[in-house]
């Protein structure tokens, strides 16, 4: 039983720990961004307080709100007419890309600090 315990808890370290890997290595700049920038800014900081900064946000958080707003389940005219048309992997692709940005925010990571 203490074996089972043991093998479960090891591999959902490895996995959280390869899922951490994943999501740090750098992305590049997915072409939907542009049409993200118009409000949102060139790499997700916004220069008004009227739209939200994307920069620095948590991957999986962004990813949320885009499917939301696709589903029609968070509502915004303008944000659900540009998500509609995305597809689960440009969302991903967008989501990763905004989340390594910097900017002005302060998102600690609930995962602890990543070591080089």
């Amino acid at each position: 039983m203490k074996t089972m315990s043991l093998i479960s808890r090891t591999a959902a370290f490895a996995a959280a720990a390869l899922s951490m890997a994943v999501q740090a290595a750098p992305v590049e700049k997915p072409e939907k961004a542009t049409t993200c920038a118009a409000c949102h800014g060139e790499t997700g900081v916004s220069a008004t307080g009227m739209y939200p900064t994307l920069a620095g946000q948590y991957a999986n958080y962004l990813e949320h709100s885009l499917k939301d707003y696709r589903a029609g389940a968070r509502k915004n005219a303008i944000m659900g007419a540009q998500a509609a048309n995305l597809s689960d992997d440009e969302i991903k692709q967008l989501a990763r890309w905004f989340s390594q940005q910097q900017g002005p925010l302060h998102t600690p990571s609930v995962h602890g600090e990543l070591q080089p």
